[in-house]
């Protein structure tokens, strides 16, 4: 199966409109008890987490996930950091990448892939407001274009 590929369970789209998106790393997460359950029952948020690179391991900072309703007092803290799974010579390649200025590790997508949780991440570089007015105005006009297209296709 290709990378980003599975059951999708939480996109960031707020991603891909503040930030260039240059490379993506698909990466596993380590979970603790009960939190797998809580993301198959698509409880996650990813909108403002972000990822770093410290001491040599990739982690997730401020990923949301909501404690599970049956899990009692084996429930875990929803934003505590957790891992990520990557291997040593993509993470000293984004060492090198991240140092650079206005690159930042940006998790886009989380799904299931074969029963383990991936997360999807990017190598982003941050928009300009101009950037971004520019970015809406081709989404508009790409909308316009197959509007039209569809509406002829009717007559």
């Amino acid at each position: 199966m290709p990378k980003g590929e599975g059951k999708v369970v939480a996109q960031n789209k707020k991603a891909y409109h503040d930030f260039f998106i240059e490379e993506t790393y698909e990466a596993g997460i380590v979970l603790q008890g009960t939190e797998i359950k809580s993301i198959r029952a698509g409880k996650v948020n990813l909108k403002d987490s972000y990822a770093r690179i410290q001491n040599g391991e990739a982690l997730l900072y401020s990923m949301h996930i909501s404690p599970y309703e049956q899990g009692n007092r084996y429930n875990h803290d929803p934003l505590r950091t957790r891992k990520l799974l990557l291997h040593k010579r993509e993470i000293s390649k984004l060492i090198g990448e991240t140092k650079e200025a206005g690159y930042a590790l940006v998790p886009l997508k989380l799904y299931l892939k074969n029963g383990f949780c991936k997360v999807l991440v990017g190598l982003a570089k941050g928009k300009k407001n101009y950037d971004k007015r520019e970015s809406l105005k081709q989404k508009e006009a790409k909308r316009e274009i197959e509007r039209a297209f569809r509406d002829r296709q009717k007559m």
